[in-house]
């Protein structure tokens, strides 16, 4: 299953991510090319204990990230 991953920088330094798809579902590395490594285990992880508590996993619900810029 793919999910969308939200990459955020850290205010000390690294970065964290979020996954929109799997609420709770955060993670963190140095590099962006870590916190993603990273972030693919604890979706497994977060996955593997929705399944051991009997809940539904479905992957990504379609989320759409945009930009928009603004002369402010």
């Amino acid at each position: 299953m793919d999910y969308t991953v939200i990459i955020h920088p850290a205010e000390e330094g690294g970065y964290w991510t979020e996954v929109p798809a799997l609420q709770g579902c955060f993670s963190q590395g140095e590099t962006i090319e870590q916190a993603l490594a990273n972030t693919k285990e604890a979706v497994e992880s977060h996955i593997a204990a929705l399944r051991e508590d009997g809940q539904d996993v479905s992957g990504d619900s379609g989320l759409l990230i945009g930009r928009v810029s603004t002369a402010a």
